[in-house]
C-alpha cells in the first residue's frame, strides 16, 4: 500500500514565530503528492521533514495572501533543479493569475518542468480522473479564496469466501467487475452478490474563513478535515474582525458537517501553548488534534 498521511510543514498564519514556519501541508495519498498553501519557507521545511520534494506533483492555493502563496516560486524553482519528469498541477483562484505568474516567473532561471495551471473561475467541480474528484468552495475572507475537497473514486471490493462459494476464480473476477454478471454452470452470478462497494475516502482543507456554508459542504463527511482556528475563543472578535475563526467556530463546523477527524491549524503568532486549542475544540467535537510544525497525521483507508 502506497503511503497515506498528512504532514505540516507549517502551521503558523500571516506571521511566522520562532517554532512555527508559514503555513504549508503535504498530503501523500495513492502515490501522488497535494502540497497546499505553500508559504515562504516551504522547501526547507521538506529538508527538516526528511521529505523530498520531488513527491508533490499537484500544488494548492486558496487564495493570494502571502502567508498561503509566497512558497510556490521557490517549490517550483526546486522541482525545476531536482529535474522531476511528471507533471506539476497547479490550482488557484482564476482572479489571482497575475499572482501566480509573478510568484512562477519572479527570479531567472530556465524553466524545464512541465506546470500545467488550472485558474479556478468559480466554485464547483474543478477536475475528476481515475483516481480523485477534485472540488471548490468558497469562503468567507474578504478575498477570493476557496476550500478544495478531494475525493477518491470508489472501490469494489470482493468477498473472498462469495466468490469461492459461487465458483468465481481467476479471469472469472475480473470479467465479473467488468460485466457486472457473469454465467456458471447455467446460473447467473451478478456483481452485487460477491461485493461491496467502498466509499472513497474524502480530505477536505478550510484555510482562512469567517464561519459559512461554503466551509461546511466542503467538509461534508471528510475523512480528514484540516481547519484553521486562528484563534481561541476568547479573542472572538478578532477573528470576526479579520475574518478568521476561532478553534469552537472550527470545531462547530465539523459537527455540522459530520467529518471523522478535525486537525487545527493556522495559529496567530499570540499563542505559544497550542493545547488549549484541542481542549476548546474537543468540547464540541471530540476527535480534534492541533497541528504542529513537522506533526505526521496517518490518514489510513476508512
Amino acid at each position: 500500500m502506497s503511503v497515506r498521511d498528512l504532514i505540516i510543514l507549517g502551521c503558523s498564519s500571516q506571521q511566522p514565530t520562532r517554532r512555527r514556519n508559514h503555513g504549508a501541508y503535504l498530503l501523500r495519498w495513492n502515490d501522488e503528492g497535494f502540497l497546499f498553501d505553500p508559504g515562504e519557507g516551504t522547501q526547507r521545511q521538506f529538508i527538516f521533514a526528511n521529505v523530498a520534494p520531488t513527491c508533490v506533483n499537484r500544488m494548492f492555493i486558496s487564495h493570494f495572501h502571502g502567508d498561503h502563496c509566497l512558497g510556490v516560486g521557490s517549490m517550483l524553482m526546486r522541482l525545476n533543479l531536482d529535474k522531476v519528469t511528471h507533471p506539476i498541477h497547479c490550482y488557484y483562484p482564476a482572479s489571482g493569475q497575475v499572482y501566480f505568474d509573478r510568484l512562477r516567473y519572479g527570479t531567472m532561471y530556465h524553466e524545464n518542468i512541465h506546470v500545467i495551471p488550472h485558474p479556478v473561475h468559480k466554485p464547483g467541480l474543478v477536475e475528476e480522473d481515475e483516481k480523485f474528484r477534485i472540488e471548490a468552495f468558497s469562503l468567507d475572507h474578504g478575498v477570493e479564496n476557496f476550500a478544495w475537497r478531494i475525493k477518491e473514486k470508489d472501490t469494489i471490493k470482493f468477498d473472498k469466501q462469495k466468490l469461492k462459494d459461487k465458483g468465481v476464480q481467476g479471469e472469472l473476477v475480473r470479467l465479473l467487475e467488468r460485466e457486472k454478471q457473469i454465467t456458471i454452470g447455467g446460473k447467473i452470478i451478478t456483481l452485487d452478490e460477491v461485493s461491496h462497494v467502498r466509499p472513497g475516502d474524502i480530505f477536505s482543507i478550510v484555510i482562512d474563513t469567517l464561519p459559512c456554508q461554503g466551509a461546511i459542504d466542503a467538509a461534508k463527511n471528510a475523512t480528514l478535515l484540516l481547519c484553521e482556528s486562528t484563534y481561541l475563543d476568547e479573542h472572538g472578535h478578532l477573528a470576526k474582525e479579520y475574518h478568521h475563526m476561532t478553534a469552537k467556530q472550527a470545531a462547530e463546523i465539523a459537527k455540522k458537517a459530520h467529518a471523522k477527524q478535525l486537525i487545527l491549524t493556522h495559529f496567530s503568532a499570540r499563542y505559544q501553548d497550542l493545547e488549549p486549542f484541542e481542549t476548546e475544540a474537543r468540547s464540541i467535537f471530540p476527535n480534534t488534534f492541533a497541528a504542529d510544525d513537522l506533526k505526521v497525521f496517518p490518514f489510513p483507508r476508512t
